[in-house]
């Protein structure tokens, strides 16, 4: 289970902006029970608690031998520092279909652009984080694929990346943090996981 670190801008990725360092304030939707846009709020705002259920996405791509693209959070990040988590998460922006956010994003964070890339559903959580004090009520919608691409993190964003088997993330989550959503979303994702993966990756 190689882990890399996040060592520098490359020439592509340098121009792309952090998202919690723009100068502009970052509005996301809120949403309803149903998914259902009823207006936006800034972003911190929104996880200030007890949070305002907003939309929200989750990226899971895999390697051809069926291992996960997990990141670690930069350490600067305000809001889960320095824990693992899925390949990439975000929001959308106001009117911005999820899956065209969860493909800008990736290439935002990565560096790289999915070979593959499908829904896998939606999912509603409300999770702390202990750590922050800040809350994540989110809809979240789900996306699963496959990266050929060596990822190339932006540092302001990504601390490591490492791709993992299943087994490798158990022993993974037994000794490191991680998001406090990761489970929620991957046990979400995972039929969709499967089928992507194939039964061999063991998912």
């Amino acid at each position: 289970m190689p882990i890399t670190p996040a060592n520098g801008l490359s020439a592509d990725t340098a121009a792309a902006p952090s998202q919690e360092e723009s100068a502009e304030p970052i509005m996301l939707e809120l949403v309803d029970e149903d998914g259902r846009t009823i207006g936006t709020a800034e972003k911190l705002s929104a996880h200030i608690a007890p949070g305002r259920l907003h939309r929200a996405f989750s990226v899971f791509l895999f390697d051809d031998e069926g291992r996960l693209l997990l990141q670690r959070r930069a350490l600067e990040k305000y809001h889960s520092p320095g824990v693992w988590s899925n390949t990439c998460c975000g929001h959308p922006y106001p009117g911005e279909p999820p899956f065209v956010a969860a493909a800008r994003r990736t290439g935002e964070e990565l560096g790289i652009a999915p070979a593959l890339m499908r829904e896998a559903g939606t999912v509603r959580y409300n999770h702390p984080d202990p750590a922050s004090g800040l809350v994540e009520q989110e809809y979240n919608h789900l996306f699963v694929g496959i990266v050929r691409a060596e990822p190339r993190p932006v540092p302001e964003e990504i601390a490591e990346t490492a791709f993992v088997t299943p087994a490798e993330l158990d022993a993974l989550r037994a000794r490191l943090p991680f998001s406090a959503w990761f489970m929620t979303v991957l046990d979400a994702a995972r039929p969709v996981v499967r089928e992507v993966t194939g039964d061999a990756a063991g998912w």
